[in-house]
């Protein structure tokens, strides 16, 4: 259990949050959301200890033992995966250590013998007799080969480092585990079984998470980090936003008569607590849910950006026919003989076992890269926009503010319509006068998006859109996309995302070719799990 009490941080004078109190107990999984900058991940840094507050105090259970995943990717460059995994457990990894130690000493006395009884007997209550096996199955759960173990930890790649520290934060049967955005890098089996982990675990997991599947599922309380306040809330991910939408409506109209709201909150209430429970969790939050009052709904005031895709005209019943197309690129064969055909009214999804093999198919559709073999043909009544998944060419050293860089792609460049503009996608008053190659990720993402919107375009290709953005930001385009009446062809590792924009999935495989099913993505990897 951990219970904070009055915390506050600030910094430059600047208040992040203050007034702080909260109640983190087992068996919930708490999800923790906030704007970009808000201090998520500095709020996780109070709580493991590592960051001091301004003010209050964050007290753990002496009892508890606390896990934390790290994010330093080569901090255990010189050990072993199994070493790795076993710090954990940091008692357990002293008692190994110090008891190979003693057994390596050439002058063993009477005294190290006693020591090393001790420690034997600490060894197997912490469990160490079954730490090879347990890091092991952690292993093979994220979808490693356990013969990993002992491999050094500078021999593996950067997807396989992300694992194994991900499995040392599980290690252990810790009582409280802090995650910072753990399904980064993870394929869709991992993420499915460290759901399922999350599921069964009893502790108490605290997580901050930009993907809404995963919060949805796995999530019995949202955190909410909002203008300086920390609040939590009863629910998953979706039931916050649902709720805090209905609040907003409500407040927005101060005339509706009390018992009206209620009535309204009610209904809302009984009618998310009806969905279909997954889980132990989901079961524990829906009898909460049946408790909640008016009072404590969410009312957030946090921005969306406005993000709407319009067609200047309609496209007509040729959109795209690709034939054999195949690409080798620094001697790996990305494409190989990928053949389909795009129709009227498709939004596709494509998938691959590397990201790079999708960016080739797109930049190769766009024209910035010319095939080996095969070709393809728009149709003439088309009109494409794309969203490169590296947009750095587009910024780079140029120093222009972002409303002159605006300027180029609009028909209106009034500063009034361009202003207007851009105050729909959150850049606001002195804002419009920052030059382009200092923002940050998201902001570059959000200039990139309203460049797409400026072209009335009927095809938008989009190479994972939803990176570097917000939860506000990702809902606001994969709203977009949703209402959006012409062509998507686009790719994501946003699971949400996913399943709710596509209506085709495109897999392109090693082996050449392409599965290709009028599907949603869940219905997909439910018949294809295995390739994913």
């Amino acid at each position: 259990m951990i219970t904070v009490s009055d915390l506050a941080l600030s910094f430059n004078g600047q208040n992040l949050f203050s007034h702080v109190n909260l109640l983190f107990q087992p068996g919930n999984c708490y999800g923790v959301i906030g704007a970009n900058g808000a201090g998520k991940s500095t709020f996780l840094k109070i709580l493991s200890g590592e960051l001091e507050p301004t003010k209050g105090e964050v007290v753990v259970d002496e009892k508890s033992r606390m896990s934390v995943l790290k994010q330093d990717h080569f901090a255990y460059e010189q050990y072993t995966v199994f070493e790795t995994i076993l710090q954990g457990n940091p008692r357990l990894y002293e008692v190994l250590k110090e008891k190979d130690a003693l057994y390596e000493k050439e002058d063993f006395s009477e005294e190290d013998g006693i020591r090393a009884a001790d420690l034997e007997a600490e060894f197997a209550e912490l469990g160490g007799w079954d730490a090879e096996t347990e890091a092991g199955k952690l292993l093979q759960g994220l979808g490693l080969d356990n013969m990993m173990l002992y491999s050094e930890m500078s021999s593996l790649t950067e997807a396989q480092k992300v694992k194994v520290l991900l499995a040392r934060a599980l290690f252990g049967q810790p009582d409280i585990i802090l995650l910072d955005e753990p399904t980064n890098g993870l394929d869709n089996h991992s993420v499915n079984w460290l759901e399922n982990f999350l599921l069964d675990y009893e502790g108490t997991v605290i997580v901050v998470s930009h993907d809404r599947y995963f919060l949805n599922n796995v999530c019995t309380h949202i955190v909410d980090i909002d203008y300086t306040k920390i609040k939590l809330y009863v629910g998953n991910y979706d039931f916050w936003y649902e709720s805090s939408q209905l609040m907003q409506r409500i407040l927005r109209d101060q005339n509706r008569k009390a018992e009206e709201k209620k009535r309204d909150l009610e209904e809302f209430i009984r009618r998310f607590s009806a969905n279909k429970s997954k889980s132990r969790q989901a079961t524990s939050r829906k009898k909460l849910l049946e408790k909640l009052t008016f009072e404590e709904m969410p009312a957030s005031s946090r921005r969306y950006p406005y993000v709407s895709f319009t067609m200047d005209r309609e496209p007509g019943k040729e959109i795209l026919t690709v034939e054999g197309l195949s690409k080798t690129i620094d001697g790996v064969k990305l494409l190989d003989n990928v053949s389909f055909r795009v129709n009227k009214g498709d939004k596709i999804a494509f998938l691959a076992r590397s990201g790079l093999s999708v960016t080739t198919l797109f930049r190769i559709l766009t024209e910035e890269l010319e095939p080996d073999e095969g070709s393809f043909k728009w149709g003439v009544s088309t009109s494409q926009s794309y969203f490169p998944q590296d947009n750095s060419s587009y910024f780079g050293s140029n120093d222009d503010t972002i409303i002159k860089w605006l300027e180029q792609y609009s028909k209106d460049t009034t500063e009034t319509y361009l202003r207007g503009f851009l105050g729909k996608m959150l850049f606001s008053g002195e804002d419009v006068y920052k030059p382009v190659n200092v923002l940050s990720g998201g902001e570059k993402v959000r200039c990139m998006l309203s460049r797409m919107m400026m072209f009335g375009s009927n095809v938008l290709l989009l190479d994972q859109p939803t990176n570097h953005l917000d939860l506000e930001s990702i809902t606001a385009v994969n709203n977009g996309l949703i209402d959006f009446k012409g062509v998507v062809l686009f790719t994501s590792h946003d699971h949400e995302f996913v399943q709710t924009v596509a209506n085709r999935i495109i897999e392109l495989l090693p082996e050449g070719g392409v599965i290709d099913r009028m599907t949603t993505y869940d219905e997909y990897l439910e018949q294809f799990s295995e390739r994913n």
